[in-house]
Order: C-alpha cells, then sequence, then structure tokens
C-alpha cells in the first residue's frame, strides 16, 4: 500500500511540474543556506578548537592554584607528578599530556608595556604548537634555550621590538613579592586570531625563575584526548577522582584560569593547595559571544526562509485543494476515509521537501567544497574574530543529514493544515464543486 500511495504522491505532484519545481527550488536554497551556515560555524569551532589545545588549553586541563597567605594566590600544581600519575589512571582516554607553566606578568620593552598571559613549555614536547604556530621571525626551536621568549606580531608591533631585542617581565612571587626576569625574543610568530593577542611562550624553566617556582610544581596539566568529545564527562571523573584520592578540589566553574585567578581565588579565605579541572570549552568561555552572535544572525536569518517556504507550501496546497476539489470529492464517494486523504496530502510534502532538501544538501557540500578548495583568504581584520587565515567550512555528513530532515520536517508540518482542510471536504459539496 505504501508504493501505492507514493506513486500516487508523485503523479500529482508531476501534475503541477512548474509549482512544485518553483517550491522544490525554495526548499533546496533554504537546505544549501542552512548546510553552509552550519559549516561555516563548525569550521568556527573547529578552527578555535585547533588553535586553543595548541595555544593555551588542552582538551582537558588539571590546573590549580597554591595560596602561602588568604589573599594572593599563583596558578600552581605542587608534585605534580604524584597527579600526573593518578590522571594517568583514571583517564584511559589519554592519547599525550603536556606539563606547562602558568603565568600573568607585564612585559616591559625599552618603548612600551603590556600585560600577557605566560605560556611555558618544552617546546620539543609540543606537537600541536609546531602544526599550528608559522613563524615569520627567527626559529621555533631556539624557544628550548633559557631566557627566550616568542610572542606573536601585534604583541611585537605594540611592543616594538623584533628577533635579538630584549623585554622584561615583572609579577608577584606565590609570597606577593615582585620579581623580574629579562628575556631574548627569538622568535616572532604570525597571529592565531584573538587567542593569540593575549599569550606569549617562554621556556618552562623562565616561569619558575619569574615565580621562584621549585621544578616539582607546574602550572597544568594539558590532557590531549583521543575524543574530545567526552571531555566533560573526563573532567567530571577527574574531579570526584582526586578529590576521593585526598586532594582539595575546586567547584566546576565556566571561566577561564586567570578570570578564577583574579575574581574567585584571591577573595577566598584558604591556604595551600587546590586543584582546578576545566575542559577547552571553559577556557574559551570568554570568546563564547563570537559563536554565540554568529548562531543568532543565522538562526534569523534562517527563520525568515523558513517562513517564506513555509507560506509557499500553504499557498500551493491551498491552490492544489481547490483544483482538486472534485477529485478529492470523487475519492471520499468511493470510500476513501479522510485520513487517507489527510496522509497522502502529507505525503506529497513529505516527498516535496525530501527532493527540495536532498538537492539543497548536494548543492550546499559542494559549494562548502569549492569553497574549502580555493583557500579564500579571510582579511586581517577578521581574523581574530574567526580565527581562520583562510575560509574553512566544515562539513559533517550526519550534521547534513539532521539539517535536511529538519527541513523536511518543517516542510510537512506546514502541509498540516491545507491537509485538514481537504480531509474535511464532503463528498456531495466537493463533487459539486465548479473552478
Amino acid at each position: 500500500m505504501l508504493f501505492i500511495d507514493i506513486g500516487i504522491a508523485a503523479r500529482n505532484l508531476l501534475m503541477h511540474t512548474r509549482r512544485n519545481l518553483f517550491l522544490a527550488g525554495a526548499v533546496a536554497t533554504v537546505t544549501a543556506i542552512l548546510v553552509l551556515l552550519g559549516g561555516f560555524t563548525d569550521g568556527m569551532r573547529s578552527a578555535m578548537l585547533e588553535s586553543a589545545t595548541a595555544l593555551m588549553t588542552g582538551h582537558v586541563n588539571v590546573g590549580g592554584f597554591y595560596k602561602t597567605t588568604s589573599g594572593v594566590g599563583v596558578p600552581l600544581v605542587s608534585d605534580y607528578s604524584k597527579v600526573l600519575a593518578e590522571t594517568r589512571r583514571l583517564v584511559p582516554e589519554l592519547d599525550y599530556v603536556t606539563a606547562r607553566e602558568r603565568g600573568y606578568a607585564k612585559l616591559v620593552s625599552e618603548r612600551s608595556s603590556m600585560n600577557l598571559v605566560l605560556a611555558g613549555i618544552d617546546v620539543t614536547k609540543e606537537p600541536g604548537l609546531r602544526r599550528n604556530l608559522k613563524v615569520e621571525q627567527g626559529k621555533l626551536e631556539d624557544l628550548a634555550a633559557p631566557g627566550t621568549i616568542l610572542l606573536f606580531e601585534d604583541q611585537a608591533k605594540r611592543l616594538e621590538v623584533g628577533v635579538g631585542d630584549v623585554i622584561t617581565l615583572s609579577a608577584p612571587t606565590s609570597r606577593g613579592v615582585n620579581n623580574t626576569e629579562d628575556l631574548r625574543v627569538v622568535a616572532v610568530a604570525r597571529n592565531l586570531g584573538i587567542l593569540s593577542s593575549f599569550t606569549a611562550f617562554l621556556p618552562s624553566q623562565a616561569v619558575r625563575a619569574l615565580y621562584r617556582q621549585s621544578p616539582s610544581a607546574t602550572g597544568a596539566l594539558h590532557l590531549h584526548l583521543k575524543d574530545p568529545s567526552q571531555a566533560g564527562r573526563v573532567a567530571a571523573r577527574l574531579r570526584d577522582g582526586l578529590g576521593h584520592a585526598g586532594w582539595r578540589v575546586m567547584d566546576a566553574s565556566a571561566e577561564v584560569w586567570w578570570m578564577k585567578l583574579m575574581k574567585r581565588v584571591n577573595a577566598e579565605d584558604w591556604t595551600g593547595q587546590k586543584l582546578d579541572m576545566s575542559t577547552w570549552e571553559d577556557e574559551l568561555s570568554f570568546l563564547n559571544w563570537i559563536l554565540s552572535a554568529i548562531g543568532a544572525i543565522s538562526g534569523a536569518l534562517l527563520f525568515v526562509l523558513l517562513v517564506i517556504v513555509v507560506i509557499g507550501i500553504l499557498n500551493s496546497l491551498a491552490i492544489a485543494i481547490r483544483e482538486r476539489t472534485r477529485e478529492i470529492g470523487t475519492l471520499r464517494a468511493i470510500g476513501m476515509q479522510r485520513r487517507k486523504v489527510l496522509w497522502l496530502f502529507l505525503l506529497e510534502a513529505m516527498m516535496l521537501g525530501a527532493v527540495g532538501a536532498g538537492t539543497g544538501s548536494l548543492v550546499g557540500s559542494a559549494v562548502a567544497a569549492g569553497v574549502n578548495g580555493m583557500h579564500v583568504a579571510v582579511p586581517e581584520s577578521m581574523q581574530m574574530f574567526l580565527m581562520q587565515q583562510h575560509l574553512t567550512l566544515a562539513i559533517d555528513g550526519g550534521g547534513v543529514l539532521v539539517r535536511a530532515l529538519f527541513i523536511v520536517l518543517v516542510t510537512t508540518l506546514a502541509a498540516l493544515a491545507p491537509a485538514f482542510s481537504a480531509a474535511r471536504l464532503k463528498p456531495i459539496t466537493a463533487m459539486h464543486h465548479i473552478g
């Protein structure tokens, strides 16, 4: 019976080819735009994840704060080898882990100054950094030498320094005493969006020297997972596991670590060590407004397009019902039930939506592949927000299917009102209809 119904619905659609082609084209256009908007947002999210895990965060981070007095805290995990051993036991999904020093200091050159977040690293153990950084001046390998620092283009421009120049770092130690360190610029890297505007890289020992920090301590453990989508579950498991193992653990908070330090840690009355678990999304929570703004604009555009499509479907089916009133009356007179009439009209709308959504999905995916293949350069003024040097649309098969099914569902639901109207027609009245 289903195949017979499909055949009848297909015949009815083919009888009004011009009108239905126009409507299917509108559905296809909306679907293609939805696929492209989804690819644009997913591309931004992927670029954000890739840049973030190279510059400032792992998929999950085991960080912490240490306070010798209740008023001053530093981003520190003391005796981190024990924390690392327990973390490895609790996280079998771990791909690799890096230990990074954390800091926040004032950088002073001969002509200018600025505050930056410090990332102390062992450059030989940072595969993600090598993949994502493009050094414009100097060599990344020189960052392995003590007393060195890597800046990004905008930072170097603001400080008016280049490779070979010396800058001074100034920051308070864990005991609240200001300390300074002189570092030589050995590399200047290309900007990587907004994330590179406030982070500078230097050897781990340079951060330890600045904060008078023990080699047994580190700033945070950056955990890189085989499946980044499990970050939230892994962070929750670590919070419970490390707490049961005897460490004091901070409550979950979707904030970047330096905001926690300034807003929470220094205001709380406690001393000693507390561990803090965060995901990459927590560390980038201050950037959510970018994705939210793009999502709001995309949603508004999609709503307008869907309204147009729904109105088109309503008008098209209303006209079809008027033209086929006598046909509906005849079918009802020979025994067709109202729910069968309703089903046939909904089936027509569903088939029309499926054809349009399928075509739009293919067109949208093809356009996205073409854009990716062209390596369209993003204007420098927009790179800070898009986090991409070349426009990349991330097209996922599952995501495309979900969007296409959503359009088919909307198309089918839009046909409910005219379909009910057709089903309610009385056979005698419909058979005597003229027009």
